[in-house]
């Protein structure tokens, strides 16, 4: 009884949210995400109230979080990558004209003073105006001016050092007078006046062109998102536009990111390829050494190699990174005497540092499957090739390793794409430096592909480019997964070999 209540409950509490969606998606004319709610809400009723589906019941959770997080990341990626997303083009063309028009206003010489009082509700600020004419209007950024008999219900009146504590949003607030744009807006700078605000750029709906008022200077939708003149002046921002694969053009194409796009990718192996033998190699070392019969204190040095694989790799990467330092840093400084080597500003050096840290890092993770791996291989064979004579070395290179492989090969699959991935690393020790030269992009020599789309979504030094940046991730997802199935197939060869 107690079950069949909770999943009532559970079910309930889903349709609820699920029509808010819908309302939600309605209104925003949403029509292939309503579908898709729709159509995924009444699967998990059917699922859940219809007897029987027993493995339904427990697959739908794992299904719905795999969408949710995995597929719709991957589609939504994806859909961005062929449009022009970025810093000059984040929103709806709606959005760009009346962007465009509020940016660009300045008082009206002649414009009446509005007495106004300022109201908030939640994050959002509002404007209770006696107009002209006697009546009162309230309007907010996003809502023009209406007539009311007093402020809306839950909105409370700022006083006046509420109002000055506040005043850099006050400021920047802009009522529009009427939801024609051209109309202008308010603005009140003590909390008290208010003027009209219009713009030299008109707006022509029919012709969806701007004009300037003062130059006589026609704006035209380019069809790239942009309105732009016939001299090639553009109004910004722009707006977000489907521009096929352009973004995956421009990656190849022009020098100064196809250069540094090239380095940074075979960088991106070698770090990948690099960090996965190194941390391998010396977790194996240390599990064949720590696993020996006749070694005394096991326990002890175990707990202390597995210690760096314990504290946080963003702390680890800082606590180096001011270890590396030229000037003065631990390794520098008392470990060599005073030398002065740029660990982290020479650019081979840099790889180096950053090859050797993630070791450190890793190790202890692949020490403590390998110890595993190797507490599991049959002693049978083992002491079978000691009676026919074999050396150690040949028991460990002709048995014991290729066992181990078959053990250890997905892990060291998963162990390159998560390095092939592996901003953190990257991005606290060096973030990326010392940087290349021959380009205006902030792009350096210990950049990864993975750290390279971070700073050309989010800035780096060219403003945020979100449909570059998302190409660049279909990129690394393509790469990763051609890897992964070449990998599987040799894991599977081994197989078959042992």
């Amino acid at each position: 009884m107690v079950a069949l209540l909770t999943k009532i409950v559970l079910l309930g509490i889903i349709d609820a949210v699920a029509v808010l969606a819908v309302y939600l998606l309605i209104a925003g004319e949403q029509w292939v995400s309503l579908a898709v709610v729709v159509v995924a809400v009444a699967l998990v009723n059917v699922i859940y109230l219809k007897p029987g589906l027993l493995p339904g019941k427990y697959l739908t959770p794992g299904l719905f979080f795999l969408a949710v997080f995995q597929i719709f990341v991957i589609a939504y990626t994806g859909l961005i990558a062929f449009t022009n997303a970025g810093d000059a083009h984040n929103s709806t063309k709606d959005d760009a004209i009346a962007q465009i028009v509020s940016t660009s206003q300045a008082r009206l010489p002649d414009s009446p003073a509005y007495t106004v009082q300022v109201f908030k509700q939640g994050d959002e600020f509002g404007l209770l105006v006696a107009e002209p004419d006697g009546g009162l209007a309230f309007g907010t950024s996003d809502d023009p001016l209406e007539p009311v008999k007093a402020a809306p219900d839950g909105w409370s009146e700022l006083q006046l050092g509420d109002v000055i504590k506040q005043q850099d949003e006050i400021l920047a607030l802009r009522v529009p007078v009427s939801p024609d744009v051209n109309d202008g807006t308010l603005r009140t700078s003590d909390g008290q006046n208010a003027y009209v605000f219009t713009s030299n750029l008109v707006y022509d709906e029919t012709t969806d062109t701007f004009i300037d008022n003062e130059t006589g200077i026609v704006y035209e939708d380019d069809s790239r998102g942009m309105f732009r003149s016939a001299e090639g002046e553009s109004l910004t921002p722009g707006w977000r536009v489907v521009v096929g694969a352009d973004n995956f053009a421009y990656a190849f194409s022009d020098p100064q990111i196809r250069d540094p796009l090239l380095r940074v990718t075979v960088w991106t192996f070698v770090f990948a390829a690099g960090s996965t033998f190194l941390v391998f190699a010396l977790g194996l070392l240390l599990a064949i050494v720590l696993n020996h019969p006749t070694l005394r204190g096991r326990k002890l040095y175990r707990v202390l190699v597995i210690l760096p694989y314990a504290f946080p790799a963003y702390l680890t990467g800082l606590v180096w990174a001011g270890m590396l330092n030229e000037q003065f840093g631990f390794i520098n400084e008392v470990l060599l005497g005073g030398a002065h080597i740029p660990w982290l500003t020479d650019p081979m050096l840099a790889r180096l540092s950053v090859l050797l840290v993630n070791m450190w890092l890793g190790y202890g993770y692949m020490f403590l499957v390998c110890t595993g791996a190797l507490q599991s291989l049959p002693e049978d064979v083992v002491e079978a090739a000691k009676v026919d004579g074999a050396s150690s070395w040949r028991i460990f290179r002709a048995i014991k390793l290729p066992l181990l492989l078959v053990a250890v090969a997905p892990l060291l699959i998963s162990t390159f794409a998560f390095n092939f991935n592996n901003f953190g690393v990257i991005y606290m020790l060096t973030r990326g430096s010392p940087r290349f030269t021959d380009t205006t992009l902030d792009i350096g020599a210990t950049d990864i592909m993975i750290t390279m789309v971070y700073k050309v979504a989010f800035g780096g030094g060219g403003g945020r480019d979100l449909g570059l940046a998302s190409a660049l991730s279909i990129l690394i997802f393509i790469i990763v997964t051609i890897v992964a199935i070449v990998s599987f197939r040799r894991t599977k060869s081994l197989e078959e070999l042992t």
